[in-house]
C-alpha cells in the first residue's frame, strides 16, 4: 500500500506540472462595427473599402457587398474613425466611433459618399442673347454624339438665373451636342471632351432679350 501511495503521488504531481505549463487563453477582447455604404442618390455601392483607424494607423479593413453592407470585426477595444472610400468617390470619415467588447456597433444605413468631381466630366454652359443678356429659364437639351452618328439624347435642363447649366458624366473621351431653346429661339454647340476635368462653354441665342420679351 505504501509504494502504491508513492507512485500515486507522484503522478499527480506530474499532472499538476503539465496543467501549470498551460498558457491561459486570453479573454476575448474584440468587437466590431457594420453599416452600409451609399451614394448621394441612396444607392448602395459595392467594392467600398472600410477602414478602421486608430493613433493615424489603418488598424483593420475590409471591403463592402454589391449591396453596399459591411462587417468589420476583430477590432480591439477602444475609439476608432472609420474610413470609407470607393473609385469615383471622394473619401468619408466617421470620427469617435466606440467599439467595445463582444458588440458589433451598428453605423447604420446611410453612410454617404460624394463623387469626386475628379473623376467625372464636368460641363458648366452658359446661354446668351445676342446682346449679351443671360438667358433665364432656357431649356437645354443633351446629347452624346456616338462615333457612328447616331445621337443618344441623356436628358434636359433648364438654365438658372444667370443663364447657367451644369451636367456631369463619367470620365472619358466623348462627343456632346446642346441645343439652348427659349421660346422659338434655338442655337446649338458641340463639345469634344477627352477625360475627367472641368468643361466650360457658352450657346449664344440668335435674338435680344428685348425682341424676345415683347
Amino acid at each position: 500500500m505504501h509504494k502504491f501511495s508513492k507512485i500515486t503521488g507522484f503522478a499527480v504531481c506530474l499532472v499538476l506540472a503539465a496543467f501549470c505549463l498551460v498558457p491561459p487563453v486570453p479573454a476575448q477582447n474584440t468587437g466590431g462595427v457594420k453599416g452600409k455604404v451609399r451614394n448621394m442618390r441612396g444607392e448602395t455601392i459595392g467594392g467600398a473599402t472600410i477602414t478602421a483607424r486608430r493613433d493615424a494607423k489603418d488598424i483593420r479593413s475590409t471591403k463592402s457587398n454589391e449591396k453596399g453592407e459591411f462587417v468589420l470585426n476583430g477590432l480591439e477595444t477602444g475609439v476608432y474613425s472609420i474610413v470609407f472610400d470607393a473609385k469615383g468617390y471622394s473619401a468619408g470619415v466617421k470620427f469617435g466611433v466606440e467599439v467595445k467588447q463582444n458588440k458589433t456597433i451598428d453605423l447604420g444605413e446611410r453612410l454617404i459618399l460624394q463623387v469626386d468631381r475628379g473623376s467625372q466630366v464636368v460641363v458648366q454652359g452658359s446661354v446668351f442673347f445676342n446682346d449679351g443678356t443671360s438667358a433665364t429659364a432656357a431649356e437645354v437639351k443633351i446629347e452624346k454624339v456616338n462615333a457612328d452618328g447616331s445621337v443618344k439624347k441623356l436628358g434636359t435642363i433648364m438654365t438658372n438665373m444667370y443663364g447657367e447649366f451644369t451636367f456631369r458624366q463619367p470620365d472619358g473621351a466623348a462627343k456632346f451636342r446642346m441645343t439652348a431653346k427659349y421660346k422659338d429661339a434655338t442655337a446649338t454647340k458641340e463639345l469634344e471632351v477627352t477625360s475627367a476635368a472641368i468643361y466650360r462653354l457658352a450657346i449664344s441665342l440668335p435674338v435680344s432679350r428685348q425682341e424676345k420679351d415683347k
